[in-house]
């Protein structure tokens, strides 16, 4: 049986209604096997010769309204093979719950708070727990961001003894994911890389550029030096415009088009006539070479 090691935090945001884990491994795709998380239940972290039905009957009994302990209780009671497992829970309340199986590998163990748990094994001590509780208490925004700092702090203090190799972060709220259709919020994965954890931290850098908003107050007009940049981007890229400044027909067509191919329509209006400043800033970096002051 292949045993991966591996850390990991389970972790809430009440107010936000948003359940999530963050975990890494010297293991190929840890992702597949060890992160669950439901919208209105908790989440789960199923590892040390992980037992992934843990996962949806753990999130099953949640949802029927058991606490974290009592469903880590019963998840457990039946298992002949409890004392190999590794579990963390987040209760539909925030209530944690962690486990070490007495026969997992050195450094492991765990530690719990109000909305997370967070364990490990075959570590190279307890520093990493204690690194990534102390990351995601200082961190502020988000859960993704909360957790993503929390995985990193354990992994920057040595994480898996072994090495590196695989990441993951799964996060899950009503109606979170694309186009609002289920709750799968976050769900990213770096499957096989010799440093996984900023790989994934690059990947919520892009989630967060493609998805979110940028306030009405601080879009930026496509007019003056922003519609100038956009010309040079525009025809460094092969369209047909002139460097007017002007927002003419030739200049809105080729906007439309450029974006539609960059899948920033979301983030650039070319009929109202604006476009948000990472957005702008991102396209400089890529195309231009520039980095905005």
């Amino acid at each position: 049986m292949i045993h991966p090691s591996t850390f990991s935090i389970v972790a809430c945001d009440l107010q936000a209604q948003a359940w999530g884990v963050a975990v890494a491994s010297k293991f190929p795709a840890v992702g597949a096997a060890v992160p669950w998380a439901r919208a209105g239940a908790g989440a789960v972290a199923t590892q040390s010769y992980a037992n992934t039905s843990f996962g949806p009957n753990g999130l099953d009994m949640m949802a029927e309204g058991l606490s974290a302990a009592d469903t880590l209780e019963r998840l457990l009671a039946n298992d002949p093979g409890r004392e190999l497992r590794q579990v963390g829970l987040v209760d539909a309340q925030g209530r944690a719950a962690t486990f070490t199986g007495a026969k997992c590998y050195d450094w492991a163990g765990g530690l719990t708070g109000p909305g997370y748990a967070i364990q490990g094994n075959i570590l190279v001590g307890e520093q990493v727990v204690q690194a990534m509780e102390k990351a995601f208490l200082a961190t502020e925004g988000e859960l993704p961001q909360r957790l993503y700092a929390a995985l990193l702090a354990g992994d920057r203090a040595g994480g898996d003894r072994r090495g590196r190799q695989s990441a993951a972060i799964y996060v899950a709220r009503p109606q979170g994911g694309y186009g609002g259709f289920n709750d799968r919020w976050i769900d990213y994965r770096v499957d096989d890389h010799e440093d996984p954890v900023p790989q994934l931290g690059h990947l919520l850098r892009l989630h967060e550029l493609y998805f979110s908003a940028s306030p009405p107050e601080e879009r930026l007009a496509l007019a003056g030096e922003v519609l100038l940049t956009l010309q040079r981007i525009l025809i460094q890229r092969g369209y047909r415009v002139e460097m007017t400044g002007d927002l003419d027909l030739a200049t809105r067509e080729a906007l439309e088009a450029f974006m539609g191919n960059e899948n920033f329509e979301e983030r650039c209006n070319v009929e109202e006539g604006w476009i948000d400043p990472p957005v702008l800033h991102y396209l400089m970096e890529k195309f231009l070479g520039e980095r905005p002051a």
